[in-house]
C-alpha cells in the first residue's frame, strides 16, 4: 500500500478512503476526527465527530451541545472505522488534544495536528509514535524560531510588576490553552495574587478546572464595585482583540503584553502594540520540530501549515523523504 492509499489531501482535509474520515476537516463532512479545539481545526456541522472527551466538551463550549450529528469520545485503545484502526495519542498542544494514528494493511500515518515537546502541567504531554509516515505542523518551521523557556518569560512579566508596581499589567492569551497555561506559569513561579480575567475567558478556565488543572484565584476583571486605581500592580488576561477596545481603558496605564511565540517577530510586536513581549508557545520551535522527527524515525514526512518549504528542504538535505501537503484553512489560533 502506498501512503496516498491510505490518506491524501483534498479540499475539505486529509481523507482516508478506507474508512471514510476526514482528519480536522475544514468544511462539513460526513465523519471528522478531530485533533483539538482551536477553531482552525475543529469546525461545527459535520455529520459525526470522533475526537477525545474533552475536546468534544471544549466542542460543545464553543458550538453549543448540537455541533454535530453525533459524536464518539475515543480512549485509550483502538477503534474500528471499517477495516482501518485509529487510535488517539497526546499531542501536547492544549487539553484534550491529540495526534491521530490511521493503520491499514500494515501503514501507519500519524497525523500530529498541532503540538509542543516542552512540559505543560495543563495537557497531557507529547507521545512519540512510530509511524511510517509523520504529518508534522510547521508554524514555527524557520531555524530563526528557539523559543526560551516559558518560566523565563514568566520572570519578566513578574520583574515587571515590580518595577511598576502603579500600572496594571494586561496579558493578551487565547481562550483556550493559552489562558490556563499562563496562569499555571504564573502560579508555578510563586504568584498567588488574585489573577483578574476578561469574561470570554471564564467558561474555558471552569471547564480546565472541572478537569482538574488547578488555577488559583481568579476574579472578573469587569468589574463596577472596582476603582481603576484597583488594578494598579495587578495582572489581567484577555483576548488581545480586547486590548484595542474600551475595555482596556479600565485599567491604570496599563502594560500590553502578549504571550505568543510570535513575540519573536518584531513587526507582530509593533503590529499589536505590545510593550511586553513574552515568547510563551504551545508549538515547537524549529528544534524541537527537528527533535521530533529524528525520535520518531519515519520512512517519510508530510508538511503542513506553516512554514513548509523549509522543513521539507531541512528533510531533503537530510535524506529524508518529505512533501507539503500545501493544506488550506489552517491559520493561528483563533480567540
Amino acid at each position: 500500500m502506498r501512503p496516498d492509499d491510505l490518506l491524501h489531501p483534498t479540499p475539505q482535509g486529509l481523507f482516508c478512503p478506507a474508512g471514510n474520515f476526514h482528519i480536522d476537516p475544514v468544511r462539513p463532512v460526513e465523519t471528522a476526527l478531530i485533533t483539538h479545539g482551536h477553531a482552525d481545526h475543529a469546525r461545527a456541522g459535520h455529520g459525526r465527530v470522533l475526537a477525545t472527551a474533552q475536546t468534544l466538551d471544549i466542542m460543545a463550549i464553543r458550538y453549543g451541545d448540537g455541533f454535530a450529528g453525533a459524536t464518539q469520545a475515543t480512549g485509550d485503545g483502538p477503534i474500528r472505522i471499517n477495516d482501518v484502526e485509529v487510535r488517539f495519542h497526546p499531542a501536547g498542544h492544549v487539553l484534550g488534544s491529540a495526534q491521530i494514528a490511521v493503520e491499514h494493511d500494515g501503514m501507519r500515518i500519524v497525523a500530529a495536528g498541532d503540538y509542543k515537546r516542552g512540559s505543560d502541567p495543563t495537557c497531557a504531554d507529547f507521545e512519540p509514535v512510530p509511524c511510517d509516515v509523520f504529518i508534522t505542523e510547521a508554524t514555527f518551521a524557520l531555524p530563526v524560531f528557539r523559543h526560551p523557556g516559558p518560566q523565563d518569560e514568566i520572570a519578566k512579566l513578574l520583574t515587571s510588576l515590580k518595577d511598576f508596581p502603579e500600572r496594571a499589567h494586561l496579558v493578551g492569551v487565547y481562550a483556550l490553552g493559552k489562558a490556563q497555561r499562563v496562569i499555571r506559569l504564573l502560579r508555578d513561579a510563586g504568584y498567588d495574587e488574585e489573577i483578574y480575567i476578561h469574561g470570554a475567558l471564564q467558561t474555558l478556565c471552569d471547564y480546565y478546572r472541572s478537569q482538574g488543572i488547578e488555577l488559583g484565584a481568579l476574579a472578573p476583571a469587569t468589574r463596577d464595585d472596582l476603582s481603576k486605581e484597583h488594578f494598579a500592580g495587578r495582572v489581567i488576561l484577555g483576548p488581545p482583540s480586547a486590548f484595542a477596545a474600551k475595555w482596556a481603558q479600565r485599567f491604570p496605564d496599563p502594560v500590553i503584553a502578549f504571550a505568543s511565540g510570535w513575540m519573536q517577530v518584531r513587526a507582530r510586536i509593533r503590529q499589536r502594540g505590545v510593550e511586553l513581549p513574552l515568547v510563551i508557545s504551545d508549538h515547537c520551535d524549529w528544534s524541537e520540530l527537528i527533535q521530533t522527527i529524528e525520535e520518531i524515525d519515519p520512512s517519510e514526512v508530510w508538511v503542513t501549515h506553516g512554514r513548509e518549504e523549509a522543513l521539507v528542504r531541512w528533510c531533503e538535505l537530510n535524506q529524508r523523504r518529505a512533501r507539503s501537503l500545501h493544506l488550506v484553512g489552517y491559520e493561528d489560533e483563533v480567540e
